[in-house]
C-alpha cells in the first residue's frame, strides 16, 4: 500500500485500474438476485427449508394419526389393528437396510472424493480426512476433521469460536495429514485441490497488511509507543534500544496476536476466498548493517499459510520490502531513497532481490504449498517513474527466466507470477513480454493519493442515491481499463483497493503528516458517529469498487487500535471493522451488476485468455523482438548515478555464500504415519550460492546510495565489469 503518489498520476488508469463484472459468469449471479434470496439464488444451510420446530412439512396429519397403535371414539374399546410402522420387526428391518444404504453412499463419497488428493511427488499425505476421527486433533472439541457453518473450533491454545458460514465453505484440519487441502472457502469457490480457472473463478480477496510488514497506520499503537518511529527501520531501530520492555522481540508479540485463526475463519464465512499476505525480505535473512529482526516472523508466516489450508483460501504471497527500498515509501522498510535499480548501489540490491526471490520460489513450488499459494508477487510498488520502464522490464525478465527455471514451464509448475504496474496504469503495459509464462499484472486504484481533494459528500442518502459521485466514479475509471487489459495483457488483478477516498486516516500518509488528521477528517476518525447514509454512501462505493475490478485484494482486513483513543482511527480501510458495524457487503456477490445499475458502459472481458498467459501452448516462448530489447541483464542504464559515472564500476556481490534456505513447518507426531514436509528447495539443481559483500571492498550504504560518488576501480582488481549479460535467446516452453 502507497503512502503518497507520484504527481504523474493524473491518468484515471493510474490512480485507478478498472473492471465491471461480467453478469453472464455463471459463477457469479446478478445483484438482483441476492436482494431478496430465494432457495434457488441463494446459499441456504442445510436444514432451514424444516418448520420451526423441525418437523417435516410433508407428512400429513392423517399419516401422524394412523402412527398410532390405538384410537378414541365409539369403539375405543376394541383394540385398532395395529399399523406396521408400530411394528418392531420393521423397525429392526428398516434401520437395516437404512445402515446399509448409508454405507454405501458414505463409504465411495469418502473413498472417492475426499480421500484421494494424494500427494504423490513427495509423500506429502495430502488425503482427505472428511470425517476421520483425528485424535488430538485441536481443530474440534469431538476429534472430527472437518466441519461446516456452526462447526466448533478449538484453537492450539485452548480457546474456542464457533465457524460461521453461511456460504456452504468448510474447514479441514487432520493432525495425520496437515497438508490436507480439501477444504472449501464457499460454495462458488474451488476446493484447494481443485484447479483454478482464470477468467471463470474470481478472486474476493483482502490483504493481511500490517502483520509481517509493519505500517505506522495499520498498527498505530507501536509507532506511538516510539516518537520518531517512522518506518519498520526507525521503529525496529528504537524498539532494539528499549531492552526493559522487551527490546525487538516485543515484534513476535504483534506476530502472535495481531491475526488469528479466527481472522482467518471470518475471512472465509465473509464470502471472500483469497488472501494477498504481505511478507519482508528479513523473514529469510538481513545483514548486518539492517536493523530489522531476522527470521522470527518466518515461522508465523507458515502458520497464516496453514490456517489458509485450513479454511480453504488460496494466498497471493506478496515480497512487500526489497533492499535499498523499491519505492522509497515507509511500507517499503525504509523511508527515504529508492536503491533498487536506482543509485550507485541498485544493481547489488537488485542481487540480493533476485536471491530472495529463488528461495520463497524453492519453497512455495514444492508439492505441499502449491495448491495454498497459487500466486507469488515478487515486488510490491516498485516506482517505476524513477527506475525506469525498461530497467524493470528487464528485471522482471530476469526473474522470469529464473522462476521457471526452477518451476519449469506451464500450467501446474509453480506460482503465477504477479508484477505491479508501477503506477503507471495498466494501459502502459498492454503486450508485455508476450509469450511469458503465466505472468499477472496487479494495480492498485486508490483515490487517496490522486493528489485531489475528495471532498465530494459520500453521505447523500440510501438506495439508488448512495454514495454521491463516488461509485459511479470507480466504476468509470477503473472498470474500463481493467476489462481491456484482461486482452491487452493477460491475467490483471486488483492486489489493493479500499474505501479510502480521501487521505483522513491515523498516520495514513505517514508519522507527523497532520494533513490526514486534522479537523476536516473528524468524522472519518471515528466510526463511531457514521449514520445510515455514510455507511450506505460507503457500502455502495465498495460494491462498484469490487464490481469494477473484477479480482480484488481488499486494503486491509484489520486496522489496529491507536493507543491514545483506543478506537480504530483510519477506519476506512478495515474490512473486519466494515462488517462488524455495517457498511462492508456481508455477501461480496452482491457487487455483481452494481455499475450496469449506476449506467457504467463498456465491453466486458468473455474471460478467454490466450493460450501462454494461463500457461497453456506457447507458454515460455517469449517473443524474440522483447528478449532482443530487454534480455541483457543487469540493464545497460542504471539512473540515480553521479555525473560522468562508469556503469560498468558499480559496486556489486559476489556469489559465494550458503543459501538461507527457508525451513518447513514442524508438526507433532503422527500416531499412524511418519509425515514428509519437505526440505523448502524444490530443484536439486539449483545449486548456486548466495550473494554477498566482496570481503576487502568497501560499499556504500545500501539504503543511501543515490548519487553518492562512484568506486574509481573494480573491487576486486580483475572482477568482471558489472554488465556481463548478453540477450539470451528466445526460451522454449518445457
Amino acid at each position: 500500500m502507497s503512502s503518497s503518489r507520484p504527481d504523474s498520476l493524473a491518468d484515471p488508469f493510474v490512480t485507478a485500474p478498472n473492471t465491471p463484472l461480467n453478469p453472464s459468469q455463471p459463477l457469479e449471479p446478478p445483484r438482483a438476485s441476492y436482494l431478496s434470496p430465494t432457495p434457488e439464488t441463494a446459499d441456504t444451510p442445510r436444514g432451514s427449508y424444516l418448520s420451526p420446530d423441525n418437523s417435516s412439512p410433508l407428512l400429513p396429519e392423517a399419516e401422524k394419526r394412523d402412527n398410532d397403535a390405538y384410537t378414541e371414539g365409539p369403539q375405543a374399546s376394541q383394540p385398532k389393528r395395529r399399523s406396521i410402522f408400530g411394528r418392531p420387526l420393521f423397525w429392526l428391518i428398516a434401520l437395516t437396510v437404512l445402515a446399509i444404504v448409508v454405507l454405501a453412499v458414505v463409504l465411495p463419497v469418502y473413498f472417492v472424493i475426499i480421500k484421494p488428493h494424494q500427494n504423490n511427488a513427495t509423500g506429502s499425505n495430502s488425503s482427505g480426512g472428511g470425517t476421520g476421527s483425528g485424535k488430538g486433533n485441536p481443530g474440534s472439541p469431538t476429534g472430527a476433521t472437518t466441519g461446516g457453518n456452526g462447526s466448533v473450533i478449538v484453537t492450539s491454545d485452548g480457546t474456542t469460536f464457533t465457524y460461521l458460514n453461511p456460504f456452504g465453505g468448510f474447514w479441514v484440519s487432520d493432525p495425520n495429514d496437515p497438508f490436507n487441502n480439501n477444504a472449501q472457502a464457499n460454495s462458488w469457490t474451488p476446493p484447494l485441490n481443485t484447479s483454478w480457472t482464470w477468467g471463470q473463478d474470481k478472486i474476493k480477496g483482502v490483504n493481511l497488511g500490517g502483520l509481517f510488514v509493519l505500517e505506522p497506520f495499520i498498527s498505530p499503537a507501536l509507532y506511538q509507543k516510539y516518537p520518531g518511529a517512522v518506518d519498520e527501520w526507525t521503529l525496529s531501530t528504537l524498539m532494539a534500544a528499549d531492552t526493559a520492555n522487551g527490546g525487538l522481540n516485543q515484534l513476535e508479540d504483534h506476530y502472535k496476536t495481531f491475526i488469528t485463526e479466527q481472522d482467518i475463519a471470518e475471512i472465509a464465512g465473509a464470502g471472500l476466498n483469497w488472501i494477498r499476505l504481505p511478507i519482508p525480505f528479513w523473514a529469510i535473512e538481513k545483514w548486518d548493517f539492517e536493523p530489522f529482526l531476522e527470521k522470527v516472523c518466518w515461522p508465523y508466516i507458515l502458520r497464516v499459510l496453514q490456517w489458509a489450508r485450513k479454511y480453504g483460501i488460496r494466498v497471493n504471497l506478496d515480497l512487500h520490502t526489497i533492499p535499498g527500498s523499491q519505492n522509497g515509501y515507509n511500507h517499503s522498510g525504509k523511508l527515504g531513497m529508492v536503491n533498487f535499480l536506482n543509485g550507485v548501489m541498485g544493481i547489488a540490491n537488485a542481487e540480493r532481490a533476485l536471491n530472495y526471490i529463488r528461495i520463497i520460489t524453492e519453497f512455495i513450488s514444492e508439492p505441499e504449498w502449491t495448491d495454498v499459494v497459487p500466486v507469488f508477487s515478487i515486488v510490491n510498488e516498485a516506482l517505476v517513474s524513477t527506475i525506469g520502464k525498461d530497467q524493470i522490464t528487464s528485471f522482471y525478465l530476469q526473474a522470469h527466466d529464473m522462476i521457471r527455471n526452477i518451476t519449469g514451464y506451464g500450467e501446474g509448475h509453480g506460482p503465477y507470477i504477479a508484477i505491479h504496474d508501477g503506477f503507471q496504469g495498466v494501459s502502459s503495459w498492454a503486450g508485455f513480454l508476450q509469450g511469458s509464462d503465466r505472468i499477472i499484472l496487479d494495480t492498485h486504484p486508490y483515490f487517496a493519493f490522486d493528489g485531489q481533494p475528495n471532498d465530494s459528500p459520500i453521505a447523500t442518502g440510501t438506495g439508488v442515491d448512495a454514495g454521491g459521485i463516488w461509485p459511479a466514479q470507480a466504476c468509470n475509471a477503473w472498470g474500463p481499463g481493467m476489462n481491456t487489459s484482461q486482452t491487452a495483457f493477460g491475467v490483471t488483478i486488483a492486489g489493493e483497493f479500499s474505501n479510502g477516498y480521501n487521505q483522513c486516516g491515523l498516520f495514513l500518509t505517514g508519522v507527523g503528516n497532520d494533513a490526514s488528521y486534522g479537523d476536516a477528517c473528524a468524522l472519518f476518525l471515528d466510526a463511531s458517529q457514521w449514520n445510515a447514509t455514510v455507511k450506505a454512501g460507503l457500502q455502495e462505493f465498495a460494491l462498484a469498487s469490487m464490481d469494477a475490478l473484477q479480482n480484488y485484494f481488499f486494503w486491509t482486513w484489520k486496522i489496529g487500535n491507536s493507543s491514545t483513543t483506543n478506537t480504530v482511527e483510519s477506519p476506512l480501510w478495515s474490512y473486519q471493522l466494515g462488517l462488524q458495524l455495517g457498511w462492508m457487503p456481508t455477501d461480496p456477490r452482491t457487487a455483481v451488476g452494481t455499475c450496469a445499475a449506476l449506467g457504467a458502459s463498456g465491453s466486458q472481458f468473455d474471460g478467454t485468455y490466450e493460450a501462454y498467459q494461463t500457461g497453456g501452448p506457447g507458454a515460455g516462448t517469449i517473443v524474440a523482438s522483447s528478449v532482443a530489447e530487454y534480455g541483457q541483464y543487469p540493464p545497460s542504464t542504471i539512473s540515480g548515478l553521479p555525473e560522468g559515472a562508469i556503469m560498468s564500476l558499480m559496486p556489486t556481490y559476489t556469489s559465494t555464500s550458503a543459501i538461507p534456505t527457508l525451513p518447513p513447518p514442524t508438526f507433532s507426531a503422527s500416531t499412524t504415519h511418519s509425515i514428509s514436509v519437505g526440505d523448502g528447495w524444490f530443484d536439486l539443481a539449483d545449486t548456486g550460492l548466495a550473494p554477498t559483500e566482496v570481503q576487502g571492498c568497501t560499499y556504500p550504504n545500501a539504503w543511501s546510495a543515490v548519487s553518492v560518488a562512484m568506486p574509481t576501480a573494480l573491487c576486486p582488481t580483475g572482477a568482471a565489469a558489472a554488465v556481463i549479460t548478453s540477450p539470451p535467446t528466445t526460451s522454449a516452453a518445457r
